[in-house]
């Protein structure tokens, strides 16, 4: 099964970034009803709809004040538990980020190591990507940060 994943969030002063579980230094940060992590939002998405689980919003609605604030890594955990609960296994994972600043190559090595221990996977099947928008729309002015993820799962038949 192969699953797909996106999500965006707002960019603003005085939030914290957060990226594939890994707090970025920044000034600014995504404005969210958890932590914000839109790489980890977009990987959830993709790993639940390859089971044919629905989506993020509707396992950790943003209606509900128990996640609020909450650890996006923590979510993914929970994620990762009910897709074992059903039979499935993790293949791989890719995502790339889309996002002017900040660079997010000395941070990559974490993120993956992050997504692989909560995955409960080896580190040589997580990649991230990060690119720019060339300056391009609301991503592109600095005003958001995008995350797209792509995952494979085997289904052993047994829940």
């Amino acid at each position: 099964m192969i699953g797909f994943g996106y999500d965006i969030h707002r960019l603003a002063e005085g939030e914290t970034l957060i990226l594939g579980g890994i707090e970025i230094p920044s000034s600014f940060g995504t404005v969210a009803h958890s932590d914000g992590d839109v790489l980890i939002h977009a990987l959830c998405d993709a790993l639940l709809g390859a089971a044919g689980l629905g989506d993020i919003g509707e396992h950790f609605p943003d209606t509900d004040p128990r996640y609020r604030g909450i650890s996006s890594i923590k979510l993914l955990r929970q994620v990762v538990g009910l897709l074992q609960g059903e039979g499935y296994t993790i293949v791989n994972i890719d995502c790339t980020l889309v996002l002017e600043r900040p660079k997010i190559l000395p941070y990559k090595a974490a993120m993956r190591s992050c997504i692989a221990e909560a995955c409960g996977i080896a580190l040589q099947r997580v990649s991230i990507k990060a690119t720019t928008s060339e300056k391009l729309g609301f991503v592109g002015a600095g005003e958001g940060v995008e995350a797209y993820a792509i995952c494979q799962l085997t289904y052993d038949g047994t829940p």
